[in-house]
């Protein structure tokens, strides 16, 4: 049973491994498929879509999911030159370089491929600090 620290919300997404758990239980005829949806705290129908899935499959990987192209992965031989060049770029800064190449993203698009590829790096630059007016007195 799940405590409070372990508690899944309904409606997310279950991992990997609580799915093997669920399909071995399953294959292993130690339980049916709503037996182990109940224990694993899961739908019976997700249960059952997972066992389906392994022996057409075997695998209980999702399908893809469809969308459009990336626009910024094309780019990313470029983006690593330039950060190889200037690793201490912002990412603003980095925004400028490709804009004055020619290749224009928004900074929220950079800052999720920067994270996709493990070079995650602050939005901004640390700011001036203001005197203090007390210190001024």
């Amino acid at each position: 049973m799940t405590d409070i620290f372990t508690e899944r919300k309904r409606g997310r997404a279950v991992g990997q491994d609580l799915r093997r758990r669920a399909v071995a239980a399953v294959l292993e005829g130690r339980m049916s498929a709503r037996g182990a949806a109940r224990h694993f705290e899961v739908a019976a129908s997700s249960v059952s879509r997972w066992v389906r899935r392994y022996r057409e499959r075997g695998h209980m990987r999702d399908d893809p999911r469809g969308g459009r192209p990336s626009r910024i992965e094309p780019e990313r031989e470029r983006i690593f030159r330039l950060l190889e060049e200037r690793p201490d770029l912002s990412i603003r800064a980095l925004q400028r370089a490709l804009a004055a190449e020619g290749v224009v993203f928004s900074g929220t698009t950079l800052q999720h491929f920067l994270k996709r590829h493990g070079l995650q790096r602050g939005r901004r630059l640390a700011r001036r600090r203001k005197p203090n007016a007390a210190a001024r007195a």
